[in-house]
């Protein structure tokens, strides 16, 4: 038998209410929810409809004006304007221009001695021995029978000779004294006391003369000529008083592009191949006058002209020259290979052109036109013959005959009488060998000397300290 379940009406009634509140809940959070969403969607839709409105707005606007809208256009350029503007343009580079040249020129002197750096050491080269065959042609072309000559060939020979002394006469310079007031002598005469130098060196800063002394007594500016007639102030870069030599510089700086096509450096000859009877070429104030020429030949080159701490060769020549005179020999190659001084064998009272054989003065000029001192001790000697050696027993080496006063050989205790016979370890056998070595050596060194000095029991062993000077 089945029994049915009996329903409850009011319990069935409040399950609907129930599931009716749940859906009200549900419809209400769900209302909550979607607020935010609608309030964004409708500022969204506001904002779009206000540019819309602006746009529509500018737009009015432009149209309303538009019949105010023009373009500008820049003034066509006239011819007289284009004439003002270029004149305007160029007047200004020229302003400009000026004022860059002053500006160069017053800066030039300032930068040249800023950033002219060092000058370049003058190296002379030394003498080169000719070769056995050279020396065998030479001889066979002198041993050559000579043409036949006439007065045509007499002739030609001067003129080959006056083109070969106009060539060499570049490399020469007249030095003088600059002097403060007039000289009426000079004006008159157009003598002035002046000495021949010789171009011997350009170190790239400088041009170097080689010249004596005899202008420099209480001089502090020379005058220096070249061979185109151009004069240039002229400075001392170093003085030898004991061979009575100076080297002149000239600053490259002032120096024409036209001087320097007539100038060039001297090529230094060998003066120890010239013999007698050979020719030479003599240019300079031999004469006591500037720009002198003259020809001649060698009388005799077994000569010397001693000084203090050396000697040097001389070469004399039958060519007339005048008391006070100087000058330059060359030899048929347009090489110097002398330097006439007017003090050579002074006491002689000789009148003709006797020069310094040039290959002896190669080192002093070198030291000189490097701005370096002669180095000087203050011996005048001569070379012990091997006579002397036998006949007296005297030691090899050079033998003092006097001691200059003041003078370092002085201070360090040499007497006249003792011998030398060694500098700095180097052996000393005649007056050639004390001269290298004294060239060796540099002003203000200390150096070692060692001699023999006559005794009651002969001769005994002397040492003395020498420190080195320059005159």
């Amino acid at each position: 038998m089945l029994h049915r379940k009996n329903r409850d009406p009011g319990r069935e009634k409040a399950s609907e209410n129930t599931v009716d509140r749940k859906e009200e809940n549900l419809q209400e959070e769900s209302a909550h929810t979607d607020e935010p969403h609608a309030d964004e969607a409708q500022a969204e839709t506001e904002n779009k409809m206000s540019q819309t409105d602006d746009s529509t707005g500018e737009n009015h606007k432009a149209e309303k004006y538009s019949f105010l809208q023009e373009t500008i256009k820049p003034e066509p350029l006239s011819r007289e304007r284009l004439f003002r503007h270029s004149a305007r343009i160029a007047l200004c580079g020229v302003i400009l221009g000026l004022f860059a040249c002053l500006g160069f020129f017053a800066l030039k002197p300032w930068a040249e001695r800023m950033f002219r750096g060092e000058p370049e050491p003058v190296t002379i080269p030394e003498d080169e021995e000719p070769s056995e065959e050279e020396a065998a042609v030479q001889e066979a072309e002198s041993q050559e029978e000579d043409k036949r000559l006439d007065a045509m060939s007499y002739e030609e020979m001067l003129a080959s000779i006056y083109n070969i002394a106009g060539e060499a006469k570049k490399s020469i310079a007249t030095v003088s004294r600059t002097s403060g007031g007039e000289d009426w002598t000079d004006e008159t005469t157009g003598i002035e006391d002046s000495v021949t130098g010789i171009i011997t060196a350009d170190n790239g800063q400088e041009l170097l003369i080689f010249a004596p002394d005899s202008v420099c007594s209480e001089e502090k500016s020379w005058t220096v000529t070249f061979a185109d007639e151009s004069q240039y102030t002229a400075t001392l870069k170093m003085r030898d008083q004991n061979q009575h030599l100076a080297v002149f510089s000239v600053s490259q700086s002032g120096i024409s592009a036209s001087t320097w096509s007539s100038v060039k450096v001297a090529s230094l000859g060998n003066s120890n191949l010239v013999k007698q009877g050979d020719m030479v070429i003599a240019l300079g104030n031999t004469f006591s006058y500037a720009d002198g020429i003259s020809y001649g030949i060698i009388s005799s080159t077994d000569y010397k002209e001693t000084f203090y701490d050396g000697e040097c060769g001389v070469i004399a020549t039958d060519i007339s020259a005048s008391k006070e005179g100087s000058g330059v020999l060359f030899n048929l190659d347009g090489e110097v290979v002398g330097l006439a001084l007017s003090s050579i064998w002074e006491e002689e009272e000789t009148n003709t052109a006797n020069a310094y054989a040039i290959s002896d003065l190669k080192s002093v000029i070198e030291l000189l036109a490097n701005g370096e001192n002669v180095p000087y001790i203050g011996v005048y000697g001569t070379a012990v013959t091997s006579r002397l050696k036998e006949e007296q027993g005297m030691p090899e080496g050079v033998y003092v005959i006097d001691v200059d006063p003041d003078s370092p050989a002085m201070s360090a205790g040499i007497q006249s009488g003792d011998i030398i016979c060694e500098i700095n370890r180097e052996k000393v056998t005649n007056l050639v060998t004390y001269q290298k070595a004294v060239l060796e050596i540099r002003a203000g060194q200390q150096i070692q000397v060692k001699g023999m000095r006559l005794g009651a029991d002969g001769y005994v062993d002397v040492e003395y300290t020498v420190t080195a000077g320059h005159k």
